[in-house]
């Protein structure tokens, strides 16, 4: 029942807005927020359509360039998206999301120090970030960076301690640096936040738990 009424609230807000699209064809708000709600109900093309829209009669909304590249990069289409954060940058240099997205395509292109300076970047400007950090995490364990992955990823829980993907990434790092149990204790609070913790990770982790 309660999905019913979801579906029925996102069908009117997206009937709404259609509407005022017809009645303000040249509304950059009106046509970003249609994208971004058929973005919500899974219709990508019609809410990438609705955000180019927006685009060409705003070249310049910092916000629309990082949602449509947002939009690009889930589609997989990381050229298109790495293009669009680069212009909001060009736009305005300290977007923090626009330099976390860049840090994500560039984490994805095994451009790892690349990734890391990206995601610094975006912590230097907005500190409370937290995806920032979890990502931040994640590349310097990539690059054996082991004691800054711990500090990143003490960072993120701090944020956010009910952040199921900062324990886990907090329990990597620790595994990394040869802190078991901590290890141990951040891996359980992630699962029990849901978090689908590798059962190779957990395997290894008590393996070493166990011999140390």
């Amino acid at each position: 029942m309660a999905g019913e009424v979801l579906n029925e609230d996102l069908s009117r807000v997206i009937a709404e807005l259609e509407q005022k699209c017809v009645e303000k064809p040249k509304s950059v708000m009106a046509h970003h927020h249609l994208g971004l709600v058929y973005q919500k109900a899974g219709r990508l093309d019609e809410a990438i359509t609705e955000l180019e829209t927006a685009l060409k009669l705003d070249p310049l909304s910092v916000v629309t360039l990082i949602n449509l590249g947002a939009l690009y990069f889930d589609r997989g289409e990381v050229g298109k998206a790495r293009a669009l954060n680069e212009k909001a940058l060009k736009v305005a240099p300290e977007t923090a999301q626009a330099h976390a997205n860049l840090g994500l395509i560039w984490q994805q292109q095994g451009e790892t120090e690349k990734a890391i300076a990206a995601y610094t970047r975006a912590t230097e400007i907005e500190p409370g970030l937290t995806t920032a950090w979890i990502n931040l995490t994640t590349s310097h364990i990539m690059a054996e960076n082991n004691a800054k992955a711990v500090e990143a990823a003490r960072r993120a829980v701090s944020l956010d301690a009910n952040f199921p993907m900062a324990q886990n990434n907090l329990a990597v790092a620790l595994y990394y640096s040869g802190e078991f149990k901590d290890a141990k204790d951040h891996a359980d609070t992630a699962a029990k936040l849901g978090y689908p913790v590798d059962p190779r990770f957990v395997e290894a982790l008590n393996q070493s738990l166990a011999s140390s």
